[in-house]
């Protein structure tokens, strides 16, 4: 055998449509595998695509196909060969091998082609994250994080980091991770916000960029342990001109993933439609709008949530029972005597498709009488829950901007309404087919006092928050920001079903590993 080929640059399979009839080479890992008689069709991966790449003796010699059959998932290789035009295949391209050597073994790949559950996967994410669906999502969450820099440097933000080590919460003592700093009681910051404003009131505009914490006993499908936030903080800006940077900042980060992951969005049957109309105008409510809508007391469209909902479960029941009757024709049609292996393998094919959108209409059905339940009774003056967040946003087809909360509910920090200081100048962005609050922020409380007042009432250390009301005392100005969730960012822009995939290891209630 002859010796890998390390010494010719090796070509991204991504940018293979540029080299129709050239000579490549290639370095990746079997992604697929099939044979044929005197042939072999190897489905490799190299971290910027995938790409068919075809041996047999026709194109290289009887030795590489015997490499060729040799080889298992996940085996790394250095292949030489001459890109065609093949519209058909992934990329509109395969390779025709002409050289194939082995630069590592793969034996018993832990992860096999069959359907394997959650928690064995979770265990196995290291490997885990080869596969072509999370490949896809990493992907898209690169685009995310680079269009976001790219918005703020363009809008002359500077970038400025937080501390993750702090003495004070931000967002309430009860989730804060406690560790010990040289001695000290120190916890793991739960947001960079606060020092955010210090930091604008050097610069300007800035935003951070950085780890957070939440030591939150929850398994629901929104939360991580540690997750990402971006952070932009502004001064002499106002609660309406800050939502105006958060709808254009979210709009120039869906349009560069529109432009830059059409493949991406494909390999993980993302529909586009959600994302295109968010690029249009997001509706902007009142809380006291908001919860109108919620219990069904005024309709948006013509469409009323409650009502809608019962409809909806009626249509989900008959969905059911659809489903329930093609997986028994479908099955009754594999007992059958005399099938072809095409036609079992369809079949198999279309039940293993039904059983999943069984699972998922199970579920819809569990939790539709829970989102009609919840709007009815809501408690005016209460924060939103999951179910609540559904019940309106699944009236829109873009993100939904709710702003100025009761202030008993939100921050310490949050400005109350100069015309009506029951509430906060607070806002919360919430992501449409039920995916809910991605964005939170508001325009910050200027007088020491009421600040004071707030830090007292919220049971915080005055004691840690000295240099914080420094702020309002020397040269304080309207200041106004947000934070993004990165990771619930991009399990709506990917329409995942949980957070723990939009992040390379997620660390949550109940998983430190791998």
């Amino acid at each position: 055998m002859s010796a890998p080929d390390f010494q010719t640059p090796a070509q991204s399979i991504q940018f293979l449509s540029n080299c129709i009839g050239k000579t490549v080479v290639l370095r990746g890992w079997v992604a697929n595998k099939r044979e044929g008689k005197g042939i072999v069709f190897i489905m490799l991966r190299d971290g910027t695509g995938y790409c068919q790449c075809v041996v047999s003796t026709e194109s290289s010699n009887d030795k590489f196909l015997e490499v060729a059959q040799s080889v298992s998932l996940e085996t790394s290789l250095v292949i030489k060969g001459v890109v065609r035009l093949d519209e058909k295949q992934m990329g509109g391209v395969e390779i025709q091998v002409r050289q194939i050597d082995i630069v590592g073994g793969s034996e018993n790949y832990p992860i096999a082609k069959k359907e394997h559950g959650i928690e064995f996967l979770m265990d196995q994410r290291h490997l885990w994250l080869r596969s072509s669906r999370q490949w896809a999502i990493m992907r898209i969450r690169n685009t995310i994080i680079f269009s976001i820099h790219e918005y703020f440097q363009q809008a002359g933000f500077v970038q400025m980091d937080a501390p993750v080590f702090t003495s004070n919460a931000c967002e309430g003592s009860s989730t804060l991770f406690e560790t010990e700093f040289y001695g000290e009681q120190a916890f793991l910051s739960q947001s960079g916000q606060l020092y955010g404003e210090a930091m604008a009131m050097a610069m300007g505009k800035i935003y951070t960029f950085g780890p957070t914490f939440r030591a939150e006993k929850s398994k629901t499908r929104r939360h991580l342990s540690e997750f990402w936030m971006i952070e932009p903080e502004m001064a002499f800006c106002d609660i309406f001109q800050n939502m105006d940077c958060i709808e254009s900042f979210l709009q120039f980060v869906v349009k560069k993933v529109l432009l830059h992951c059409k493949t991406e969005l494909e390999s993980i049957g993302r529909d586009t439609k959600i994302l295109e109309s968010s690029l249009g105008v997001f509706p902007r409510m009142t809380y006291d709008q908001a919860v109108r809508i919620i219990k069904g007391e005024e309709n948006v469209g013509g469409v009323n949530s409650i009502e809608s909902l019962q409809i909806e479960l009626s249509t989900t029941t008959i969905k059911l029972q659809t489903i329930h009757e093609e997986i028994a024709m479908r099955e009754k049609t594999l007992g059958q005597a005399g099938l072809k292996k095409g036609e079992i393998a369809f079949h198999q094919g279309k039940i293993a498709q039904l059983k999943q959108d069984k699972n998922e209409t199970e579920e819809d059905l569990r939790n539709i009488p829970q989102w009609i339940d919840s709007a009815k009774n809501f408690q005016y003056g209460t924060d939103f829950g999951g179910s609540d967040e559904t019940v309106l946003t699944r009236l829109f087809d873009r993100p939904v901007m709710v702003y100025d909360w009761p202030h008993e509910i939100k921050a310490f920090y949050l400005k109350r309404n100069p015309e009506d200081s029951r509430f906060s100048r607070g806002v919360d962005v919430l992501a449409p087919e039920g995916y809910g609050e991605i964005v939170g922020g508001g325009e910050r409380e200027t007088d020491e006092q009421l600040l004071s007042k707030k830090i007292h009432d919220h049971n915080l250390p005055m004691e840690s928050f000295g240099w914080y009301l420094d702020l309002r005392r020397y040269g304080s100005v309207p200041h106004a920001g947000f934070g993004l969730g990165l990771e619930r960012m991009v399990t709506w822009v990917c329409k995942l079903k949980h957070v723990r995939e939009s992040i390379p290891f997620p660390r949550m209630y109940g998983r430190l590993t791998p």
